[in-house]
């Protein structure tokens, strides 16, 4: 298991990952995380931009699951049955035993996995440590506790080393 916090790519939101990179990227399995990553974590409920891009997904033959530490499966199962999609609840990321089962379920490997998320510690090192495409995005909402803006600040570096990356591959 590899041990790395370095994203494969940085995106600014969810919404700029498209269908076509994903299946350049040999994906057909998206995972994602919840909080922060597709919506702020006070947000009840899917918008409809959040419902059309996982029907552009779908459309694609992109399957999507939310990956979520999430510790209210309330929230989770009302936001995942309120879009329609699959989750793997208490995924205890950044162990990538959550990533295991919902690849499990789906049905597909770790070359044609996925796992996006916005934060290093938790979202980037367990797909690291499950072998899957890395994909970070900025926090919805922006950092909002003290905390948070000290983790962002901390994430900065290993973002930028992803996008020099990025940039060399083209």
């Amino acid at each position: 298991m590899p041990f790395s916090l370095v994203p494969h790519r940085v995106f600014g939101c969810y919404a700029d990952i498209t269908p076509d990179y994903l299946t350049e990227q040999g994906i057909t399995l998206l995972l994602s995380d919840l909080d922060f990553t597709l919506a702020a974590k006070k947000t009840p409920r899917p918008d409809q931009p959040l419902r059309d891009w996982i029907a552009d997904l779908a459309a694609h033959g992109i399957g999507f699951m939310i990956v979520s530490n999430n510790r209210s499966g309330r929230r989770v199962t009302e936001f995942c049955a309120d879009l329609g999609v699959p989750y793997q609840g208490h995924a205890r990321k950044p162990s990538p035993r959550g990533l295991y089962a919902a690849m499990e379920r789906a049905g597909v490997d770790a070359a044609h996995t996925a796992m996006l998320g916005d934060k290093l510690l938790t979202d980037m090192l367990a797909a690291n440590r499950a072998g899957v495409l890395a994909l970070m995005v900025e926090p919805v909402g922006g950092p909002v506790t003290a905390w948070q803006k000290v983790l962002h600040a901390l994430q900065a570096p290993f973002k930028a080393a992803s996008r020099r990356h990025a940039e060399k591959i083209g």
